[in-house]
């Protein structure tokens, strides 16, 4: 039976759709292109343009291509801007996923993963943090997601939905392959944004805030391959697919980087010396957010590839480039 993967034009969902037909799984992708691409989807796979809160459109693509497990990535993921726009992101992250939680059950959709963020912990005090740390988000961003957390849980005792819920760490690099990367327009992750700025994109990058309680004083924080979080989704589908039961999943490496190493990697890697501005810091930022990631590697059995900066970031260059010829 085919995955309905939500979001999968986007950065991570498309890496997503690729895992998976690497090793046999029929795929349906949904996403509103909003901040998706076409282009990032493989022309076999079928991908249907709408909007993941729409229950009637999710009911008929669960009911006509059989779907019997949905990977759920579509959402808004700019914390600064959860910030400002704080009711969009309870719309798109939080009502949305309610919608499409129903159709799925409605549907008789047995597996659910859901992305979720290490933004749920906020300014955790003791590092590492796992999966029984509280949850204590600073920002729209975070909440929105963790209500989603609570809505599965609750749905799982409820419906008998068996759920999986993933907190993403910083997710970098691309495709080792160049077949898909992150495109977004006005992406502010530290190394999209760094590489960006190697490649010419940009006339030079910002550092929001210097005075934060870690060595270099800038924020430290756990950098994961997106090759690697697709493969931890793949095996957390079969996992549940064999009887697991799902649970809550740090996905992580393990150990952390500080804003300023990230940049001296870019640097060092590319080559080129771009402009560097230091400026006040960014409301809803920790100083500092690292996982254990042992749960997941345990239960799962994930080994990580890319567990290097420095291939994270040349992957991430080299997928700038892609997009810099085309």
């Amino acid at each position: 039976m085919p995955t309905l993967i939500t979001g999968g034009a986007g950065y991570i969902g498309s890496h997503m759709v690729l895992d998976l037909l690497a090793t046999g799984e029929p795929v349906i992708v949904l996403d509103d292109l909003s901040t998706g691409f076409a282009r990032l989807v493989p022309p076999n796979v079928t991908l249907i343009r709408g909007d993941i809160g729409d229950t009637g459109l999710v009911g008929t693509i669960i009911k006509s291509h059989a779907i019997d497990a949905v990977l759920h990535f579509a959402a808004k993921i700019v914390v600064p801007d959860s910030m400002t726009d704080p009711l969009g992101y309870y719309l798109n992250n939080t009502s949305k996923a309610r919608n499409l939680i129903e159709a799925a059950v409605n549907g008789g959709v047995k597996d659910f993963i859901f992305s979720s963020t290490a933004a749920v912990y906020g300014e955790a005090r003791d590092m590492p943090v796992s999966e029984e740390t509280p949850a204590s988000p600073v920002s729209p961003y975070g909440r929105s997601k963790l209500m989603v957390e609570w809505m599965l849980q609750d749905a799982i005792r409820a419906y008998g939905l068996n759920a999986m819920i993933l907190r993403y760490f910083n997710v970098a690099g691309a495709d080792p392959e160049g077949r898909t990367g992150q495109s977004t327009p006005r992406a502010t992750h530290l190394i999209k944004t760094a590489s960006e700025a190697a490649t010419g994109k940009r006339d030079g990058m910002s550092v929001f805030g210097t005075d934060y309680p870690t060595p270099d004083g800038t924020c430290i924080r756990d950098y994961i391959h997106v090759s690697d979080l697709a493969r931890a989704h793949r095996l957390a589908l079969h996992y549940m697919r064999a009887g697991g039961q799902g649970t809550v999943l740090n996905c992580a490496y393990g150990h952390g980087y500080s804003v300023m190493d990230v940049i001296k990697t870019v640097k060092r890697v590319s080559g080129i010396d771009f402009p560097v501005t230091f400026t006040e810091r960014r409301a809803g930022d920790p100083p500092e957010i690292v996982a254990t990631g042992a749960k997941l590697r345990t239960l799962l059995g994930w080994v990580p590839a890319y567990d290097d900066l420095e291939t994270i970031v040349a992957h991430a260059l080299a997928w700038e480039r892609h997009e810099a010829a085309m």
